[in-house]
């Protein structure tokens, strides 16, 4: 039997004090809490969880700002959040509204505490979502049918997939949503623009039709029109805005 159990809580910080700055943010397929230091917080501080997104964002980021984000490992989205994960999908939501006023403030207190200190808040925040996945019931008990779900759909179709699990396709997707917040056809789509747009930023002159088809893409045509539907432009367009970005 696959084991239940979830992998560990990723945290790390990102300071962005330098200067304000668009941000252009890359479609993901999981789902974070962050916590934001600065003047755009409410009382200079507040925290957040952050659905999986579908589309390229963008967004004025002011100078001054700190944060400090954990991706919630694949099986724990619904006992860290108290919520299914398809409910907050292209939405950044209050902690306060998932895990209720008092919790969530006990949560910003014990982080209005260590405010200075990068390397405890990382740690206060990955023990209070450890508690809150625990309080929640656990891991979800199709953690690992999902987690190996999502290493299969790099290569395989859905219906592949579910057949390789020994699952009917209809059951299998019921699953995968409820676990992941997105449909594997969706989460698939996503990673397969991850890899694509990777690609494209890797290389100095990118080889698209290359590229499209190392990353599954039918041919060039079918690559650019998933960028202009997911991301807004074209390949080469939305890789020198990202780098203009930086």
């Amino acid at each position: 039997m696959v084991s239940a159990k979830a992998s560990p809580i990723a945290v790390w910080s990102v300071d962005e004090s330098a200067r304000s700055r668009v941000r252009v943010g890359i479609p993901r397929v999981e789902v974070h809490i962050g916590v934001r230091y600065g003047s755009s917080a409410r009382n200079g501080l507040d925290v957040h969880a952050m659905g999986a997104r579908r589309r390229v964002y963008r967004k004025t980021i002011l100078g001054g700002q700190r944060a400090i984000f954990a991706r919630l490992p694949i099986g724990a989205y619904r006992a860290a959040l108290g919520a299914p994960p398809a409910s907050i999908v292209g939405h950044t939501v209050e902690l306060s509204d998932l895990w209720g006023p008092s919790e969530a403030a006990r949560l910003v207190d014990r982080l209005a505490r260590a405010r200075d200190e990068e390397d405890s808040g990382a740690g206060i925040l990955r023990e209070a979502i450890a508690e809150r996945v625990e309080l929640g019931g656990g891991p979800s008990g199709h953690t690992g049918l999902v987690a190996a779900a999502t290493e299969m759909l790099e290569l395989a179709s859905v219906a592949m997939v579910a057949e390789q699990l020994g699952l009917s396709e209809r059951h299998f997707r019921r699953v995968f949503r409820d676990t992941m917040g997105v449909s594997p056809k969706t989460y698939a789509r996503l990673r397969r623009f991850q890899r694509a747009l990777a690609a494209g930023r890797g290389a100095d002159e990118p080889d698209w039709s290359k590229i499209a088809l190392e990353a599954g893409y039918y041919d060039q045509a079918h690559l650019i029109a998933d960028f202009r539907s997911i991301g807004g432009a074209t390949p080469r367009v939305l890789v020198a805005e990202l780098r203009a970005a930086l």
